[in-house]
């Protein structure tokens, strides 16, 4: 458990809190490549670690990202005209381009020397992978933009499903990287089967394990910590072990065990203390599904399962769907989808859950590794340090992979780790 003092440093992510400036040293996903797909068309509006910011892209297809409100007198810019290489705001005519320069002042009279001199807060944008990356941090310190580990080229095929969540991001978080609940929660859709190894269709996920208490492992890293979860197979349990090796890659990303057909990963940012923006990822492999087919296998689909805001029309008010029915019948949780599964747990502990009361087991000790891990990270960086997965102790996310399969008892799990990634690739 964590006391209260450690809980607020770790949930709390706004600029001047010690989680949030972990945060802003690294590259942040902000939103879908597809949300601001198209040249002059409608501002987005970006809410991202307690900021509100809007992104655009201009007449030439370059892609802005400035602060929210006008600099003239605070009007939003995510209702102002996208037009003529600029944003316009609709109070007095101010345009902005997509560095932030203004280009024009409707309101001022001509050949005003105010024009030259007013700059807006912009930031640095990559697009990869699916995802709209910003430097939100101190523009001296920005790195190099690094290709994640879930698209380490340009062309490798990814599908993603985002979902806006009312709770923070620490349980989303720790949701997706416990391996333990796995076996009841998603035991619908996570079905044991004589397999070789974890394997997929457009129905289920399949796994070569009946067992649900997996004896836990963990090691830290210099860019977080893998652990692996290691259960009996349903062959040949006696001389072997099936195992699953999930990464954590601070602060954003999770490498989750593949199957046999795509690996899968997710992608956890904080809109603000209170909501995430959860993204479940399909990548690479022989069979990875469509953007389409991979939101319908979830039951993550805009303007069915999910609103305008990517927020789920599944939630307390109406028991996120759960069909009791469907449960007598054999179903375990009467609720259709893997992320909806996860997101009850996560929305019913409350808006940011206190840790100070929880009993943790054996089953848990990736959770505590996580805990412990950020809190003293985030710590670091508000005395000054440097943030994890930085500095001296980067490296390449193209090295780093998850892993699954059936192996000898003997066999150590951190030995497949460099043949896994090479399988991935």
């Amino acid at each position: 458990m964590l006391t209260p003092e450690e809980n607020h440093i770790l949930t709390r992510v706004s600029a001047d809190t010690a989680m949030g400036k972990l945060m802003r040293q690294h590259w942040t996903p902000v939103c879908l490549m597809e949300e601001v797909a198209e040249s002059d068309g409608k501002p987005l509006l970006v809410e991202v670690l307690g900021d509100r910011l809007v992104a655009f892209r201009d007449s030439n297809g370059r892609l802005g990202l400035l602060d929210e409100l006008c600099p003239h007198r605070r009007a939003s810019l995510v209702l102002g005209r996208n037009e003529d290489c600029g944003l316009r705001c609709l109070y007095h005519g101010w345009k902005f381009d997509v560095e932030g320069n203004c280009t024009a002042m409707a309101s001022e009279p001509d050949g005003s020397e105010l024009t030259s001199k007013v700059k807006h807060r912009s930031y640095p944008v990559r697009e990869w992978g699916g995802f709209v990356w910003a430097w939100l941090g101190d523009p001296a310190a920005m790195p190099a933009f690094e290709p994640p580990a879930f698209a380490p080229q340009e062309d490798t095929r990814i599908a993603i499903l985002k979902i806006r969540i009312p709770c923070n991001w620490a349980q989303v978080k720790e949701g997706q990287i416990d391996s333990a609940h796995s076996s009841s929660l998603h035991s619908s859709d996570m079905v044991p089967a004589r397999v070789e190894g974890a394997a997929a269709d457009d129905k289920s996920w399949y796994r070569p394990s009946t067992d649900k208490s997996p004896r836990l492992q963990s090691q830290v890293t210099g860019y977080g910590f893998r652990y692996a979860a290691i259960r009996r197979p349903i062959k040949n349990a006696a001389t072997h072990n099936y195992v699953r090796v999930t990464q954590y890659i601070a602060p954003y990303t999770s490498l989750i065990p593949p199957n046999s057909s795509y690996n899968v990963a997710s992608v956890i940012v904080p809109i603000d203390d209170e909501t995430t923006a959860f993204h479940f990822i399909a990548w690479g492999g022989k069979a990875c599904p469509s953007t389409a087919e991979w939101r319908k296998f979830n039951h993550a689909v805009p303007d069915i399962d999910l609103d305008g805001t990517w927020a789920p029309n599944r939630t307390q008010d109406n028991w996120y769907g759960q069909d009791r029915q469907a449960m007598k019948l054999g179903n375990f949780t009467g609720i259709e989808g893997i992320p909806n599964q996860d997101i009850a747990m996560w929305c019913s502990m409350g808006p940011i859950v206190d840790r100070s009361r929880d009993i943790l087991g054996a089953s848990d000790l990736a959770i505590v590794e996580f805990r412990r891990l950020m809190v003293d990270a985030a710590s670091s960086v508000a005395d000054g340090g440097v943030a994890l997965g930085t500095g001296d102790s980067k490296i390449p996310q193209a090295s780093i992979a998850s892993f699954e399969g059936v192996i000898p008892k003997e066999t150590d799990w951190r030995d497949m780790l460099d043949s896994a990634k090479q399988a991935a690739e």
